[in-house]
């Protein structure tokens, strides 16, 4: 092969290689069952974006309640599913995540661990209070040690055995126990 002709497939393999990597990165932007959640967002999802943002990193639109200054949810369009944001003065303020047993914390945690899990899986950082409307249930709070997540918590609500749903975002939304109502 002639300089010209290997230069031209070197550029042609580079290009294509590129391309796959920018694939890649694409399709891990978008918001799946596999995502983590944190304790300020989800996957590329994070508290404090404003809607079009949080549609933009999650890779798909996000429906729901008419928008209002006070408080309201909006979802993914299509997946996950049973994965809600609430939006509070025009930003994600919290995620909520109920009857999806995929999405999982950072740690591991999820729907249908029991409340010893997640205190194995946050040693010393688990608050426990009574649920408000679960007879026997509670909330464990998981409170950060870093001052830079103090605003920050997550929330496992439980039966008192197992974990029902969970959620994430800042406060004082994410405590918020009746949600937007």
């Amino acid at each position: 092969m002639n300089s010209k002709t290997k230069l031209l497939t070197f550029v042609t393999v580079i290009l294509a290689v590129s391309s796959l990597t920018v694939s890649t990165v694409v399709a891990k932007a978008k918001l799946t069952n596999q995502s983590k959640l944190f304790i300020n967002g989800i996957g590329t999802v994070q508290v404090g974006m404003t809607v079009p943002q949080a549609a933009k990193a999650a890779g798909t639109k996000l429906v729901g309640d008419a928008p209002n200054n006070n408080c309201y949810y909006v979802k993914p369009q299509n997946q996950p599913k049973n994965l809600s944001f609430m939006v509070t003065k025009g930003r994600i303020s919290r995620v909520d995540v109920r009857q999806n047993n995929q999405i999982t914390t950072l740690k591991g945690a999820k729907i249908g661990d029991t409340e010893a899990q997640i205190k194995s899986l946050y040693p010393g950082q688990i608050k426990v209070t009574p649920h408000k409307y679960v007879q026997n249930g509670h909330y464990l709070t998981f409170i950060p040690k870093d001052r830079g997540d103090r605003n920050y918590r997550l929330v496992f609500e439980t039966d008192g055995k197992l974990v029902t749903e969970f959620r994430a975002g800042k406060l004082p939304e994410v405590e918020y126990v009746e949600g937007c109502s």
